[in-house]
């Protein structure tokens, strides 16, 4: 099961070890010969991943996933590797580098993009003829984590979404009796718990995780659609809204020193469930942490506040790759197809991975999933860019800087765009 932490990560680039995979690799994963369009599939793939070996996720996977495509597909096999999650980036390229990485890769969403910059991964929208159907079956924000450039270079395998997490009780105290449901009421309840032990709003930090959901709700972006530029963007009036949302809150001591980066503070996990924080933004996983560390507390989740752009949030989760130079790229395909299937995608859910088919029921699977696969509806990706990691700290130290009072937020805004730009401009 994937934590917080690992949601968060902000990987960091590893050029020259890239460039290393990108003049050296020369094959990937088994060494059976493709099978040609008009023949049977055979041959053996091997099929990376992160999950621990006691998580849910890779039980389904090694004792139904695996087994269930091998039967329908007689003669084939899929071999799984299971490397640390946090080791797993860059595991798969130093064995790309000698020849031994996987022919199919369970990716995070940051990695698509630099991997298919250095040309490693295999283009699905022109390898793969059902591109599309497939393409059609997912939601939009969660697809477009694969595009880089003109192409799609991946399928989602997983996802999640943040929603609006909030304590009743704590609510009871400013007179409210039920979660903001826009940035008026967001700010409402800033206002009515001035004077009281609570606070309205709880968030960990200022990188695009967090401050996005609130730029897109104002009606803001970070970058052009085609993600070349961030003038004109970043710092418009529409994401100035978006942050100021959260910079006035701050300011009137109404979201904890934590999104400055402060260290010590209570986070979300304890300050919601003990009525710390009227509400907070986050995912699925907090379920299980308030069940075994509050077991008395019952989240209740909505929407994330809607502001002139509507409630939009952010998409997180991983997606399905295949390597360029895999030696059975037919059989590397098919099983990506059926990572995507129905039937795989709910046996995922099952044990507790979000799926990205918008059509599945996924409440029906799991009941806390339902608000979550309702967000994902309007949820949008984070630019899905190599230089993303750099962006990322970037903008949050621009924003650490003006919620300190050393800049404006304008200022940090304008700064920031403007270096954002050299950071695309190199993509």
């Amino acid at each position: 099961m994937h934590t917080v932490l690992t949601r968060r990560r902000m990987l960091t680039t590893g050029t020259a070890l890239l460039a290393t995979v990108a003049m050296s690799l020369s094959a990937c994963g088994g060494q059976d010969k493709p099978s040609s369009s008009g023949d049977a599939l055979s041959g053996t793939i091997t099929f990376w991943h992160g999950y621990s070996s006691d998580a849910k996720e890779v039980k389904v996977l090694r004792e139904v996933i695996i087994p269930g495509f091998q039967a329908k597909h007689p003669g084939t096999t899929v071999k799984d590797v299971s490397v640390k999650d946090s080791d797993l980036r860059q595991k798969v390229l130093t064995a790309a580098t000698a020849g031994q990485g996987p022919d199919v890769l369970r990716a995070d969403i940051a990695w698509v993009s630099e991997m298919a910059k250095l040309g490693l991964l295999d283009k699905l929208d022109t390898s793969m003829p059902d591109f599309q159907t497939y393409a059609g079956k997912v939601f939009p924000g969660t697809l477009a984590t694969n595009k880089y450039r003109d192409g799609y270079y991946g399928l989602p395998l997983d996802t999640n979404t943040r929603v609006l997490m909030y304590n009743a009780d704590a609510l009871t105290k400013a007179g409210v009796t039920k979660p903001p449901a826009t940035f008026e009421e967001m700010t409402a309840l800033g206002d009515k718990l001035a004077g009281t032990d609570v606070q309205a709003f709880y968030e960990g930090g200022l990188g695009g995780w967090q401050i996005l959901p609130w730029i897109w709700s104002a009606g803001g972006d970070i970058t052009d659609a085609d993600y070349t530029k961030a003038t004109g963007h970043l710092n418009s009036p529409q994401s100035l809204a978006g942050v100021q949302l959260l910079y006035d809150l701050y300011k009137k001591k109404q979201i904890a020193n934590n999104i400055t980066g402060a260290t010590g503070g209570v986070d979300g996990s304890t300050g919601l469930p003990t009525g710390k924080y009227a509400t907070i933004l986050d995912g699925p996983w907090m379920y299980p942490i308030f069940a075994s560390q509050h077991p008395d507390f019952k989240v209740q989740v909505a929407p994330v506040p809607a502001g002139p752009g509507g409630s939009i949030s952010v998409v997180g989760g991983e997606d399905a790759v295949v390597f360029k130079n895999s030696k059975n790229k037919a059989l590397a395909l098919e099983f990506t197809r059926y990572l995507l299937s129905d039937e795989a995608q709910t046996e995922f859910a099952k044990a507790g991975q979000m799926s990205v088919l918008k059509d599945l029921d996924q409440a029906a699977i799991n009941p806390t999933f339902g608000p979550f696969a309702q967000q994902l509806k309007t949820a949008r990706p984070r630019p899905p860019v190599p230089s993303w990691s750099k962006i990322n700290d970037l903008l949050e130290k621009k924003l650490q800087a003006a919620f300190k009072g050393e800049t404006s937020l304008q200022q940090a805004l304008d700064s920031a765009a403007a270096e954002i730009d050299t950071l695309l401009a190199k993509d």
